[in-house]
């Protein structure tokens, strides 16, 4: 994203606080955009209910802090953000918002609403010292389609409001299975209208990854067979830029490991081979053993409630392949949950082009006032806007980026596919864009950015390409000239003066 588009998105909002400044309602919206660009990229956490939400949530930010039981703050709309303090602040529907006291219990962070009930409750708001969360603010949201219609409608309309951009800036969305109303959901996030795009801010997860083969220790081979085939089909590629499967329990237990765990799961890895699998067949039959003796039935309840079968299975056989460890045995069964390619691919989706995303907000956000409260003076504001997102490059190859993933551009499948790449549909980093490993040099990038570039601008030069494929081969060359700007002057730095 470029300081020019930023800072016009910025200007653009202070603009127009000058025009509805006597409008108060007005006002504090556009006042919210302005702190929005500032803020880290809102982030939302969805899904239907039990899909395992906080429990990813807990798994990104490294610590047990969201609640994953089923009571009542798991039907409120619960903000994480990077604080210097742990806080909780509870905002009424009606009054002054309040700090909860901070409980921990065997670990995880409780939160005592009192006698507050959660229908009467706005949102609440958690500020901890999270590393992650400097970088992003999670917003963990009420399951969908839940048997409540007041729980599932919290989530509907904080996340799809009808007149006024969602308060997330991207999401993440969790499914067990691909159903009819995952895609309704991530349809209706889904921004339609000219100069937005809505495959650039969602992503799919495949959940509770590890179930798929009924805890095996190939599950998560299995289940990313099935994401694959979800990354693939028609219907989902237009809404989602990717489908990546995690085995939430065991990457959020992962993430915050016990001393104790590993202690339990180092006897485990002692027995016989042929016990030790007896013994893991079923839940049932784990928590009746007896064997070994030093491992108590509440040590046995704890390792399955925070692990499952599945990472149980894993981290012993990893124990006896010389993850012998807490650490190390911890970041193994991190990457093997399948949250290492997530992170990575918010990373690269999500983090890489954030300015972008959140420009995009503060303009629809723009875009719906004029819309909705038009007044005279205010045709310069609309004159502006329009300019902005025309022109803004980020924006063309976010709607190009979508055209390609639905309806579709004149080009052979190779050159579609190409293009998708280079406009950052696999990440927005130079290296991604032109698929080059993450240590690529200077002189590297520039040579492969100089070939892709003189092939678009042949593609383009071409008499027998489409006459509608031009605008598309405009972006991709343009993509190319910035990509090698960009490693020209990384060149021009590595060179001494």
């Amino acid at each position: 994203m470029t300081a020019t588009t930023v800072s016009g998105a910025a200007s653009l909002v202070q603009e127009a606080l000058k025009a509805y400044g006597d409008d108060d309602a007005a006002a504090a919206v556009l006042r919210g955009y302005a702190r929005r660009l500032a803020e880290p990229l809102r982030i939302a956490i969805a899904g239907m209910v039990k899909a395992g939400k906080s429990t990813l949530l807990n798994a990104i930010i490294g610590e047990e802090i969201a609640p994953t039981d089923t009571g009542e703050c798991t039907r409120i709309v619960t903000w994480y953000r990077h604080g210097h303090t742990p806080r909780i602040t509870l905002h009424p529907k009606t009054g002054e918002p309040r700090n909860l006291p901070l409980k921990r219990v065997d670990g995880r962070l409780v939160f005592v609403l009192g006698d507050v009930q959660a229908e009467d409750v706005d949102r609440l708001d958690v500020e901890w010292p999270s590393p992650m969360l400097q970088t992003m603010t999670l917003i963990d949201t009420p399951g969908i389609a839940s048997l409540s219609e007041d729980v599932s409608a919290r989530s509907t309309s904080f996340l799809t409001p009808e007149d006024t951009p969602s308060e997330a800036d991207a999401v993440i969305y969790l499914m067990r299975h691909m159903h009819a109303s995952d895609l309704r959901f991530l349809e209706s996030f889904r921004d339609t209208e000219a100069g937005r795009s809505g495959t650039v801010n969602a992503l799919a997860v495949l959940s509770r990854a590890d179930e798929v083969g009924a805890g095996r220790i190939d599950s998560l081979l299995s289940a990313g067979e099935i994401a694959e085939r979800y990354r693939r089909d028609h219907n989902l590629r237009k809404l989602a830029l990717g489908v990546v499967p995690v085995a939430g329990l065991l990457a959020q237990s992962a993430r915050a490991m016990r001393q104790q765990d590993f202690v339990s799961l180092q006897q485990l890895a002692g027995l016989d081979r042929a016990d030790r699998e007896k013994m893991l067949l079923s839940a049932d039959r784990f928590l009746r053993s007896t064997s070994p003796e030093s491992l108590t039935a509440e040590a046995r309840a704890s390792l399955l409630s925070r692990y499952g079968l599945f990472g149980i299975r894993l981290a012993v056989v990893l124990i006896r392949n010389g993850f012998d460890e807490p650490t190390p045995l911890a970041h193994e069964l991190a990457r093997r949950s399948g949250l290492d390619p997530l992170l990575d691919l918010l990373g690269r989706q999500f983090q890489a082009r954030a300015e972008a995303l959140k420009a995009r907000t503060a303009l629809v956000g723009v875009e719906s006032l004029l819309r909705t409260s038009p007044r005279p003076g205010t045709e310069h504001l609309a004159a502006a806007l329009e300019r902005l997102q025309a022109n803004a490059h980020e924006f063309r190859e976010l709607r190009l980026l979508a055209t390609l993933r639905t309806t579709g551009v004149p080009l052979s499948s190779e050159l579609a596919n190409e293009a998708e790449g280079l406009i950052g549909g696999w990440g927005a980093a130079s290296h991604v864009r032109l698929g080059l490993d993450a240590d690529a040099t200077p002189d590297e990038l520039s040579d492969e950015a100089r070939r892709f570039l003189l092939r678009w601008r042949a593609v383009a030069e071409n008499p027998l390409t489409d006459r509608s494929a031009l605008d598309a081969c405009r972006v991709v060359i343009r993509s190319c000239e910035g990509i090698l700007a960009e490693s020209s002057a990384r060149q021009r730095h590595r060179q001494p003066a």
